[in-house]
C-alpha cells in the first residue's frame, strides 16, 4: 500500500474537479486551485453561477450542469472532463445540501435528499472518476464536516449524510490505494456560507447553535478554510481539517455522543415549545437552487 506524499504536489497544469462548484466554499476551492495554476473543471446545478465562477478563474476551465446524484449524468461529465482535459488528477466531492429541525416533523422528501447529495452524490462522483483518477494516480477528496464527528439534534439528516460520507471515504482508501490513488476527507466547522447563513435565519436554529461550546459556535471565515482545504489537496492527505481545532476532536470523539446528548436533551426541552416553526426545506441559496431543480424534474 503506497503512502501519501509528505511533500506538496505541484498544482500547476493538473486538472482539477470540483462538484458544487456554483458558491460557497466549492467556488472559493475552485478559484483558490485555478490560481495555482490548476486546470478546472467545475460541475453542479446553477448553470448560471457556474459560468459566473468560471469567468473569474485565471486558469483553463470548463462548467458542466449536473446532478452528482444521478450516475449516468457524472458518468457523461466524467468522459466530457477526460475529452475536454485529458487526464483528470484531483475529485473534490463537495457537493452539498443541508435541513435542519425535529426528526419527527421533518419533512421525508427533503430528508432524503440531503443523504442522497451529500453521501449518494460523493459515491456517485467517485464511481464515476475512479477510472481517471486509477490511470492518473490521483487523488479524491471527500468534503465532511465536524457533523461527521459530533452528531448533533435538530440535523440528523446532515448529520448521518456527512458520517456516512466520511465512512465510505475511509472505506475507499483501503480499496483503491494499490492503485495509486489517495482518498481523503475534508473536515469544515461551521463555514460563512449560503448554507450557513440559511440555517441562522431560523431563530431557534441560531440559537441552538449559539450555545454550542467554543469554538463549535463560531462562524469561520471561508477564505482560509478553503486554503487549508487547498493545502490538503497539494499534499494529498487522509485528513484535511479546514480549522485546525477540528484535529484535536478525533481523539475524544468517542465520548461526544454521550456529552451530546446531556447537553442536547436540556437544550431541546427548553426550545420545544418554538419548534414547530422550523423551516422543514432546504437552507440558502443552494438549497433552493436544488428543489427548483427537483420541482422542474418532477
Amino acid at each position: 500500500m503506497r503512502g501519501f506524499p509528505k511533500r506538496r504536489v505541484a498544482l500547476d497544469g493538473q486538472v482539477a474537479v470540483v462538484t458544487g462548484a456554483a458558491r460557497g466554499v466549492g467556488e472559493l476551492l475552485a478559484r483558490k486551485l485555478s490560481a495555482r495554476g490548476a486546470r478546472v473543471a467545475l460541475v453542479g446545478l446553477e448553470e448560471e453561477e457556474l459560468r459566473r465562477v468560471a469567468a473569474r478563474l485565471q486558469s483553463d476551465r470548463a462548467h458542466w450542469y449536473a446532478d452528482v446524484t444521478d450516475h449516468t449524468a457524472m458518468t457523461r461529465v466524467a468522459a466530457e472532463v477526460e475529452e475536454r482535459f485529458g487526464a483528470v488528477d484531483i475529485v473534490v466531492a463537495n457537493a452539498g445540501v443541508a435541513s435542519g429541525g425535529p426528526f419527527a416533523d421533518s419533512d421525508p422528501e427533503v430528508w432524503r435528499r440531503v443523504v442522497e447529495v451529500n453521501l449518494t452524490g460523493g459515491a456517485v462522483t467517485a464511481r464515476a472518476f475512479l477510472p481517471a483518477l486509477v490511470e492518473s494516480g490521483g487523488y479524491f477528496l471527500q468534503i465532511a464536516s465536524l457533523a461527521a464527528l459530533v452528531p448533533a439534534p435538530m440535523m440528523t439528516a446532515y448529520c448521518a449524510s456527512k458520517s456516512g460520507a466520511e465512512a465510505f471515504a475511509h472505506s475507499l482508501r483501503a480499496e483503491v490505494a494499490h492503485q495509486g490513488v489517495r482518498v481523503g476527507v475534508g473536515y469544515l466547522s461551521w463555514t460563512d456560507t449560503d448554507m450557513v447563513r440559511g440555517a441562522d435565519r431560523d431563530e431557534v436554529m441560531r440559537e441552538l447553535r449559539g450555545r454550542l461550546p467554543w469554538p463549535a459556535n463560531r462562524t469561520h471565515a471561508p477564505g482560509p478554510a478553503a486554503e487549508r482545504i487547498v493545502a490538503g489537496i497539494e499534499r494529498r492527505s487522509a485528513q484535511v481539517y479546514a480549522q485546525g481545532w477540528l484535529r484535536a476532536i478525533r481523539p475524544v470523539r468517542g465520548c461526544l455522543p454521550g456529552l451530546v446528548a446531556m447537553a442536547g436533551t436540556r437544550e431541546i426541552r427548553r426550545l420545544e415549545p418554538r419548534m414547530a416553526g422550523v423551516p422543514k426545506g432546504l437552507v440558502g441559496a443552494g438549497g433552493a437552487a436544488d428543489e427548483r431543480e427537483r420541482t422542474q424534474r418532477n
